[in-house]
């Protein structure tokens, strides 16, 4: 009788033991509690301490921040091909974009210009200055569209048979503009396609567009030959944009 009244005494302490353990846990929520064959260990949570450099970037620190930031704003943001647009048949080019709403873009292109007649194919080069004013959703889906988009560009050929300055085996002032470079004005529009985010390998947008341009010769050339209809003096070109960044 002695013994079994000794485990059942036991077996009462280890149930109260139990019971103010976790009365005082239900205060102290952040405890670590271990339950083990015969008693309850009771483990204080030391709370977890983050300390702060109150030390300020020295001098060399923030010069070494800003040269690197300005090295990232050449990295370009995206990149582009364009057909046509009196700057070669095909061009390649990367550009940049910039503004409150990335509504300014800046672009480099090198474009091949087949032979056709001439002796062999050239390289052009060509600057292009973008603005796109407005920038409009379709239906909150992945399409959105640039009604207008604008600008300029200048554009180059790399040969001989191309001149800057008028030479000397013309009489002076017999041409009055340069062969070798060109000031060009567009209008065109733009559909836009957001990748979404678990199909984005290397590119998170593509854009495709097109352009309705000119140039100063061609401009001059309309004004002062009223026969030319707008198919001589306009060109229509196409291309895609690969927002990388």
């Amino acid at each position: 009788m002695s013994a079994k009244w000794f485990i059942s005494n036991l077996s009462a302490s280890a149930v109260l033991c139990l019971s103010l353990a976790c009365g005082s846990l239900s205060a102290q929520e952040k405890d670590t509690v271990f339950i083990v064959k015969y008693d309850t260990v009771y483990l204080q949570h030391e709370p977890e301490v983050i300390e702060t450099s109150k030390v300020s970037p020295s001098r060399y620190d923030r010069r070494v921040h800003r040269y690197r930031k300005h090295w990232e704003a050449l990295i370009p943001t995206y990149t582009k091909i364009q057909y046509a647009g009196n700057m070669g048949l095909i061009s390649l080019g990367a550009g940049w974009d910039y503004g409150k709403r990335n509504q300014w873009e800046t672009d480099v292109y090198l474009g091949l210009l087949p032979k056709y007649r001439s002796e062999c194919s050239k390289v052009t080069m060509t600057l292009k200055q973008n603005y796109i004013p407005w920038s409009l959703q379709i239906k909150e889906g992945p399409f959105s569209a640039e009604p207008l988009t604008c600008g300029m560009y200048l554009n180059t050929v790399f040969a001989h048979d191309f001149w800057v300055s008028e030479p000397s085996r013309y009489p002076k002032g017999y041409y009055g503009f340069s062969s070798k470079i060109r000031i060009h004005a567009f209008l065109g529009q733009r559909l836009t396609y957001d990748i979404a985010p678990k199909y984005r390998i290397s590119a998170k947008a593509i854009t495709f567009f097109y352009e309705i341009s000119t140039c100063d010769l061609y401009i001059a050339s309309a004004f002062t030959n009223k026969y030319l209809k707008p198919k001589d003096y306009l060109s229509l070109s196409f291309g895609l944009k690969l927002q990388l960044l």
